[in-house]
């Protein structure tokens, strides 16, 4: 589906008219504990999230192809880069060509932008979040240069074409030739790939720490002769100390949609209850907060649904607006961990055990008030589709029942009259534990979680007590939102590499293009957060690859589903957005969790 209306600035989606006025400055809430900690768009797993991706990088760095501007889960050619691809007869090879946008240094953006982008996925890929093992570029036969503005990748076999638009080509974003240097200077890695690991050690040293959560690497960004080189509508005009980042227009921005403001500020609170008090004092005023999010756990009202906006205790000075992005949500799990907990969970059955034990339907009425729905599988229901399964429409393959998770325990070898249950059938025959779990092992899990969101802290103290009565005991521990995915990040057991933790959720999930789940749940996928592996679900993935028949993605959906690699837990809004009634040009909003500061604006007085 192609997309070619540009956003009008006369009148916004809630049929607001006004003459747009040049200036003024927008202050963004942020949410607690995840300040930018990396501005290098070449982003490792530790760190691949919206708060760094969508609400940070993207501003500054345009991707080859832009999704969801107007609402919904395609791609927007008007603000893409790159023009629509062009297919060979054959379907094997596709071209692309970039469009004569610029760099703010002045330098065009070309096919070489491109190529030094594909270049460091081929050598430094699993360094990349989105990187999966066999997908692109590995899956490439050859790619080159066709002309300045011209490139081409032909395939290892005929995919579907949506998917590798989608989730393949989607994973490009062209870095410009200032950025291809080492540390003795200039360098070729747009041209080869043998230069290509010193480039990247270049650029991960001027971008600084990615784990430390210390903000002195963080305040040179705005100063540094590689990351003020951009190509998209804003740049980084300062960082401090205390967090607060700072956005000015690009005026050398080639795309469309310039922006109207003077500056976009982001501001870091370390709490929900201390934004939401904040957001009480209204939008007037130099600390005034323009556009904040209503933390669920204060909404004094519920809705109906989950993607409009129900009674807003703000009314007075915000507009409420739901954000459903196209997204799942989930408690990873870490299979690597080489205690027993690892053991136990590569055990299916103690898996669909947890997963019967959350009451979704509970939690989306009574601590999401609504703004939030069961999310039993790896695809999304919200924005609708005809990508979810008839299966999963339906009732949930594994719905909350304590007594049932009980069931399954004590078939397979646990005593579940205490809480934590206790092994006495080990081994791994039929009705028994499974492999490495020894006799006496009590069915106990670590499971921390993202601090300053009460609803969150609410849905995992439900999870911890109704896990309880089925005898699994769940041990809850808050930890700082960015230190958690630092500290809780893919790893494999070695010497510098404990690997030990259990469950561990920020909240979120992972906000798709197209869900076809390799950058999930294939083996070793970047974005595969506890190493999940399994032969057949490799299979079933790897079909979605090659084929655009829906009964591909439904059978791969059903199986994820049943198998439950991770805990799905409700999949409710990303932000409930609180936006200035005095501001305009706010929705629609983006599924895929992208902000568009650059569409806001305020009005003439009077209008």
């Amino acid at each position: 589906m192609t997309l070619n209306t540009i956003a009008r600035p006369d009148a916004d989606e809630q049929g607001k008219p006004g003459t747009p006025r040049k200036g003024g400055t927008v202050t963004w809430a942020c949410a607690p504990g995840f300040p930018p900690s990396i501005i290098f768009p070449f982003t490792p797993p530790e760190r691949f999230g919206t708060r760094n991706l969508l609400e940070f990088q993207i501003l500054m760095y345009r991707p080859l192809y832009f999704f969801g501007t107007h609402g919904t889960p395609e791609v927007d050619h008007d603000l893409s880069i790159g023009e629509p691809p062009e297919w060979s007869e054959d379907g094997l090879t596709v071209t692309v060509t970039v469009k004569p946008w610029k760099w703010s240094n002045g330098e065009t953006i070309c096919a070489d932008n491109v190529l030094f982008w594909v270049h460091m996925m081929a050598v430094k890929g699993e360094r990349y979040g989105e990187y999966v093992p066999g997908c692109f570029p590995d899956n490439l036969v050859s790619y080159g240069k066709l002309a300045e503005d011209k490139v081409y990748f032909t395939f290892d076999k005929v995919y579907s074409k949506r998917w590798v638009l989608m989730n393949q080509l989607s994973t490009i974003t062209p870095m410009p030739k200032a950025w291809d240097r080492t540390a003795e200077g200039p360098s070729d890695a747009s041209y080869g790939l043998e230069n290509v690991a010193a480039v990247y050690d270049f650029l991960m040293a001027e971008n600084g720490g990615v784990v430390e959560e210390d903000n002195s690497d963080r305040v040179h960004w705005a100063d540094s002769p590689v990351w003020s080189v951009v190509s998209g509508p804003w740049r980084l005009k300062s960082y401090t100390m205390e967090g607060v980042v700072t956005f000015v227009p690009n005026e050398h921005y080639s795309g469309p949609n310039k922006a109207h403001l003077d500056e976009f500020r982001q501001v870091p609170f370390m709490s929900d209850g201390e934004e939401y008090e904040k957001l009480l004092q209204g939008p007037g005023g130099p600390d005034g907060i323009q556009v904040g999010y209503l933390p669920l756990s204060f909404s004094t009202e519920p809705t109906d649904d989950p993607t409009k906006g129900g009674p807003n205790p703000l009314a007075d000075n915000y507009t409420l607006v739901p954000q459903a992005a196209f997204c799942i949500r989930y408690i990873p799990l870490n299979y690597n961990n080489p205690t027993v907990a690892g053991k136990m969970l590569a055990q299916t059955y103690i898996r669909q055990a947890m997963q019967h034990a959350l009451d979704q339907d509970r939690a989306a009425r009574d601590i999401y008030h609504g703004y939030a729905y069961r999310q039993d599988g790896p695809v999304p229901r919200y924005p609708v589709s005809d990508l979810v399964s008839p299966t999963l429409q339906g009732a949930p393959i594994l719905p909350f029942d304590a007594e049932r998770a009980r069931a399954l325990l004590e078939a397979n070898g646990w005593d579940t009259s205490t809480t934590p249950a206790v092994c006495v059938n080990p081994g791994e025959g039929p009705g028994q534990a499974g492999a490495g779990i020894p006799g006496g092992t009590k069915l106990s899990f670590s499971l921390r979680y993202a601090e300053g969101r009460p609803a969150l802290t609410r849905l995992m103290e439900q999870f911890r007590d109704d896990a309880a009565k089925a005898g699994i005991e769940m041990r809850l521990q808050e930890v700082y939102g960015s230190v958690l995915v630092a500290e809780d990040a893919p790893c494999v057991p070695g010497p510098d590499s404990p690997c030990l933790w259990e469950l561990s959720t920020w909240g979120g999930g992972w906000v798709y293009h197209y869900p076809s789940g390799e950058i999930l749940f294939r083996t070793d996928a970047g974005g595969n957060f506890g190493h999940y592996t399994d032969p057949r679900a490799d299979e079933l993935i790897d079909r979605t690859l090659t084929s655009d028949d829906p009964a591909a993605l439904y059978e791969y959906q059903d199986y994820i589903a049943e198998q439950v690699p991770v805990i799905f837990i409700p999949n409710f809004s990303l932000r409930l957005f609180e936006v200035s009634n005095e501001l305009r040009g706010f929705e629609p909003i983006n599924p895929f969790g992208m902000i568009s500061p650059e569409n806001w604006y305020y009005v003439e007085n009077g209008e």
